[in-house]
């Protein structure tokens, strides 16, 4: 019997604290949903003050972790190290053959005569926006025409031409790239200077058309600028040939959604004089053809001229008779 009212007894006091949570929790969540504020202020002011706390806290486990990192990485930056002098051997050595090649084209253009390349003059501008519609693709720069900026100017980065624009306000330009269906840009295939068209189709990875179906080109084959019709200067550099199916793509080496800071190639040229119309032809300058000039009349001479010299007499020769003889010969007399 006092066993049993003791149990109910101990059952009745453990429901008693669980009931009181309950009530509790219920009463928090309505509380916290009619004043979330009030939840909200004293979350910021147990986080304020408990934050140096943390800080303590969290600096030395970081430096743990940075630790145990760090040793992950030690192998790798290792390789990488090694990787990274062999690369820098190899492009000392392009470096060296580059100079070598370098005066030696200079010499060969003075012996030729060779007209030297035309100076670029570049403008840097930031990319400020960037449009990809279903049939357009550009960038928008913030250099305008106040900048020297010009519709058809080469964009390039640091990688590789980019695009050319096509509009230009005073403060801004818009840029039509490489990949743009409406691109249409004329190029060098090298090596073999094979001369291509080089179409946006708005894939990463423009279209390549030969001008000539029986020219030779392989993947891996290096693509520039032809600077056909004066518009964009020549051997800018753009991407790489590679093989899709039975065509041929191009691997451009900018990547335009990666790029931040571009150069505006100002690649105007200057207008030229024409010579004097006195020395071109009649003809080349559209001119009727001139008369020729009347023959100049002989002026006087002060000195009187030299009279001819007297012909000179004939001499006769004298003439020898001669007798017959009998003999039927003849004989002095």
């Amino acid at each position: 019997m006092a066993n049993g009212t003791w149990k109910i007894a101990r059952r009745g006091n453990a429901q008693l604290p669980l009931v009181i949570v309950l009530v509790l929790a219920v009463v928090l969540v309505l509380v916290g949903k009619a004043q979330s504020g009030l939840f909200d202020h004293a979350r910021a002011r147990i986080t304020d003050a408990m934050a140096p706390l943390l800080e303590d806290v969290r600096a030395p486990l970081d430096g743990v972790q940075r630790w145990m990192s760090s040793i992950g990485n030690i192998f790798s930056v290792y390789s990488e190290n090694l990787r990274l002098k062999e690369e820098n051997a190899r492009l000392r050595q392009w470096r060296n053959t580059s100079v070598v090649l370098e005066g030696r084209l200079q010499h060969y253009e003075a012996l030729l005569h060779a007209v030297p390349d035309q100076k670029l003059h570049a403008a840097l501008a930031r990319v400020v926006g960037r449009t990809s519609h279903p049939f357009l693709r550009t960038m928008i720069l913030d250099a305008g025409s106040d900048d020297g900026a010009k519709a058809g100017q080469a964009v390039m980065d640091e990688k590789g031409m980019v695009g050319r624009l096509f509009l230009t306000g005073k403060h801004t330009s818009w840029v039509i790239l490489l990949t743009d269906i409406n691109s249409r840009v004329p190029v060098t295939v090298a090596p073999g200077s094979v001369q291509a068209i080089l179409a946006g189709d708005n894939s990463a990875a423009p279209k390549l058309d030969l001008l000539l179906s029986t020219a030779k080109v392989k993947p891996g084959d290096q693509v520039v600028s032809s600077g056909d019709g004066g518009l964009l200067p020549p051997a800018l550099p753009i991407g790489t040939v590679v093989q899709d199916g039975n065509g041929l793509r191009v691997a451009l080496l900018a990547d335009a959604t990666q790029s931040e800071s571009v150069e505006i190639l100002n690649f105007a040229r200057a207008p030229e004089t024409p010579p004097a119309t006195s020395q071109l032809p009649a003809e080349a300058a559209g001119l009727k053809p001139l008369a020729p000039p009347p023959p100049a009349a002989p002026t006087p001479s002060a000195t009187p001229a030299t009279p001819p010299p007297a012909p000179l007499p004939k001499l006769k020769m004298p003439v020898i008779p001669s007798t017959t003889t009998a003999s039927g010969g003849s004989a002095p007399e």
